[in-house]
């Protein structure tokens, strides 16, 4: 029998986040699945620096949290994400002197670390605009739905700036290719819903009225299973970009001897020898 855990070690890492209350945009979980809903539709949902920042801290905080096993990222009011806010954020930004305009950039960039370091599967439901920021978080995610109406457009250059924003040019190459990445990057089109599909964007589409539902199955399907495990893939696809193939084979092996410690490598070996489906704890 395992023994509790120490309540010292608990409080310092442990952080239920199914009460958290959040200000700049909507959070809910229910079974394990986490869902940030951003909730500016009368705008197409742009982030401001307020919710850039919440996101960010929010998405470091999920690291601790033990009641989220998946995450599910969408839009109010049939769209995704417009991008910053061009009053709030772009029209700021002008007046800015490099020390600050800097301290923005970083921190846009660490929402998208947050996200790739925070153990869950973030799985977004993309309907209508995703653009500038939108696009980027959408990126960002390890899993995408989208809807043939949406519009993906990472979107700088019509901007006045360079397409290597908040991780870009280093992500979205190993999604679609370089060919196509470059021509996203370069030109700031939209990436419609069908051809996003067709070139691996989105794992699949959905109806609109569907799009929600279909995001939330696919969350408690991953919920259900093996959620510790489910962290060490994602850890491993996100470090394995900068190891070598022999470093990464070595890498795995650590990883998987881990897995095979846990209870549920045993509660699936049992599930099988007694011909049912195993019911995974996440430990």
């Amino acid at each position: 029998m395992n023994k509790p855990l120490d309540p010292a070690l608990q409080a310092g890492n442990h952080k239920p986040l199914a009460g958290y209350q959040a200000r700049h945009f909507l959070w809910e979980v229910k079974d394990g699945v986490g869902t940030i809903t951003l909730n500016r539709p009368e705008r197409k949902n742009p982030l401001t620096f307020d919710s850039y920042a919440e996101l960010r801290d929010l998405f470091h905080n999920l690291k601790w949290a033990t009641d989220v096993k998946t995450v599910v990222v969408t839009g109010a009011g049939g769209n995704f994400c417009s991008g910053g806010d061009v009053h709030e954020i772009i029209g700021p930004l002008i007046d800015l002197k490099a020390p600050e305009l800097l301290m923005f950039t970083r921190m846009t960039g660490e929402l998208v670390k947050m996200m790739r370091v925070c153990p869950q599967p973030i799985i977004a439901a993309i309907d209508g605009v995703c653009a500038g920021a939108g696009a980027i978080i959408a990126m960002s995610s390890d899993m995408r739905l989208g809807t043939a109406r949406s519009k993906t457009a990472f979107l700088f250059n019509r901007v006045g700036l360079a397409g290597c924003d908040m991780g870009a040019c280093a992500m979205l190459p190993r999604i679609i290719g370089q060919g196509r990445a470059s021509e996203l990057l370069y030109t700031g089109r939209s990436l419609g819903g069908e051809e996003g599909e067709r070139w691996g964007f989105f794992n699949r589409l959905s109806e609109p009225e569907a799009l929600l539902a279909d995001a939330h199955k696919l969350a408690a399907d991953l919920t259900a299973g093996p959620s510790f495990a489910n962290g060490i893939t994602k850890t491993m696809l996100h470090q394995e970009w900068a190891m070598t193939i022999e470093q990464a084979i070595e890498a795995e092996a650590q990883a998987q001897a881990i897995c095979m410690l846990t209870e549920d490598y045993g509660r699936a070996y049992h599930a099988f020898v007694a011909k049912q489906k195993p019911v995974f704890q996440g430990n």
